[in-house]
């Protein structure tokens, strides 16, 4: 309880004091408004329907095909994209947090509510002080003192110091700092959901540039295939063993050939271009590496965390609490805006009619008051704006709960990719292999004339078909290691270091302002 102390005769050096038996009475006082409780983790056990297997299919020999094992429990690498022991990936990465853009925005918001914290904590919590002082000359007639005639004509000197203070009975400022330090936990998780996410996009651009330079290298061959097979098959038609719809229908096919040549070369321009963004370059500026699928590294051990660990891991889930958090001190403020207002007023301070008798013996002057405010009508304002504060905690509580359901689902379903991902490449990895021998066959039987045409056409588009998926499979199971990660949260919590590493900026010099205010 909060007990006031009333003086009859206070000298101007004991105004402190009174501030400083305020200030230990209202630290004391109880906050309106409900206390914050952290949400519990869900109660499950498991992140998926059905069982896992722990150990994923392998796919010996091919670039992707590497055994992979869940590890439950295990804690995730900070930089875990460092187990895909590629150094150009490491490097792209390292420039990427230290020139996105995105991530220094997010950076410089994090600054920005860190900023707002101790400004309100400056505002709310001590008092305010202010020095002045004046100086003017008037002309003041005599007839306002009773006398008919004359005037006087002085110069008047005076300063002051004042002090004001809101005195928290309430614990509405308490309550607006709460607020205040839980937004700025808002942008620091947000920081950490950029960083994230520009990690993963940057770890997902190389795989997919990888996949589409080794998609676009096997329709160069498959062309080249079918080019020469179309050279055969016109020197057929010249002897006439075949007929022309077998060379139309040749040249058909190659140029189908070219026009997915072509896309894969647009695609493969795309997502370097992507690449270069990411690491905060222009793309005709950005010498981003060329990557290749065999020479990146799949990692064997999986890190799966138990799924009640996952609401503390994840960045906007622990975005979503501090938003809750927020908006539940927001309540207090609303409700304490409801109830009587103290305030303490005082000044000290000198006037004289000349300069050299202003910090005189008998100039000194000084005041101390206090007052209470009790809103009675605003036209439901107050109360409105209560209402629309506990709507907002609740529109915060559901989004809390959409947010942590998300994030199960996204483990869910990386698990799920990671295990169907690696029997789907197991199977596209033995199809590919199986199509071009088959092909290969077809087509010695071809030019030794005991396969028709149309049973080598067959058999191109199929191993066509296969060969690309057989790419698309590989670069799968690399992305979907990825998510995995990604969904887990990262492992930011074992960062050495800020998220955001800037370089030195050439326009960064700024006229910076410094005091007390």
């Amino acid at each position: 309880m909060l007990q006031f102390m009333f003086l009859s005769k206070v000298p101007p050096f004991s105004s402190l004091r009174l501030l400083a038996l305020i200030w230990t009475g209202v630290i004391s006082a109880c906050a309106v408004g409900p206390d914050f409780k952290q949400p519990e983790a869900p109660k499950t056990s498991s992140y998926t329907e059905g069982p896992l297997s722990k150990k994923l299919t392998t796919a010996p020999g091919v670039p992707g095909g590497t055994e992979q094992e869940f590890v439950e429990g295990a804690d995730i690498e900070a930089q875990w994209w460092e187990l895909y022991k590629s150094p150009e990936l490491d490097a792209l990465i390292k420039k990427a947090l230290q020139q996105n853009p995105n991530l220094g925005a997010a950076d410089a918001a994090l600054r920005a509510a860190q900023e707002n914290v101790n400004a309100q904590i400056g505002g709310q919590y001590f008092p305010a002080v202010s020095v002045g002082g004046a100086a003017t000359r008037q002309l003041q007639p005599s007839a306002i003192y009773g006398i008919p005639y004359g005037s006087d004509t002085y110069n008047l000197y005076n300063t002051s110091v004042n002090v004001s203070y809101k005195l928290d009975v309430f614990g509405g400022a308490r309550r607006a700092v709460e607020g205040a330090r839980a937004q700025a936990e808002v942008a620091q998780y947000q920081l950490e959901g950029a960083y994230l996410s520009l990690t993963a996009n940057v770890v997902t651009s190389a795989v997919k540039e990888a996949a589409l330079r080794a998609q676009l290298q096997a329709t160069e061959e498959i062309l080249k295939a079918q080019t020469n097979l179309a050279e055969v098959t016109e020197k057929q038609l010249a002897i006439g063993t075949v007929s022309k719809v077998d060379v139309t229908s040749q040249r058909t096919l190659v140029s189908t050939s070219q026009v997915d040549l072509f896309n894969y070369e647009r695609n493969l321009a795309f997502a370097r271009n992507q690449l270069a963004v990411l690491v905060g370059e222009l793309p005709s500026n950005a010498a981003i590496t060329q990557f290749n699928l065999s020479k990146l590294h799949l990692p064997e051990k999986l890190p799966l965390s138990v799924p009640s660990s996952l609401v503390r891991q994840r960045p906007d889930v622990r975005a979503a609490e501090a938003q809750l958090k927020a908006q539940n001190a927001f309540v207090g403020v609303a409700t304490a805006n409801l109830l009587p207002q103290f305030n303490i007023t005082g000044s000290i301070g000198s006037a004289a009619l000349t300069s050299a008798a202003l910090f005189g013996p008998n100039s000194a002057l000084w005041s101390i008051g206090g007052g209470i405010l009790q809103p009675l009508f605003q036209g439901g304002q107050l109360l409105a704006q209560r209402r629309g504060a506990i709507a907002n905690y609740e529109q915060a509580a559901f989004q809390y709960q959409a947010t942590v359901l998300s994030a199960f689902q996204e483990v869910a379903n990386a698990l799920r990719a990671l295990e169907t991902g690696a029997q789907g490449l197991k199977a596209a990895s033995d199809a590919e292999r199986y199509a071009y021998e088959t092909l290969d066959l077809v087509q010695q039987q071809y030019k030794l004339g005991t396969a028709s045409y149309l049973a080598v056409l067959y058999y191109q588009n199929q191993y066509q078909q296969a060969k690309v998926k057989s790419v698309a499979a590989q670069a799968t199971r690399f992305s979907d290691t990825a998510a995995l990660f990604t969904a887990l949260g990262g492992g930011w919590w074992n960062r050495e270091g800020p998220a955001f590493k800037p370089k030195a900026i050439a326009n960064k010099d700024q006229n910076e302002t410094s005091g007390n205010n």
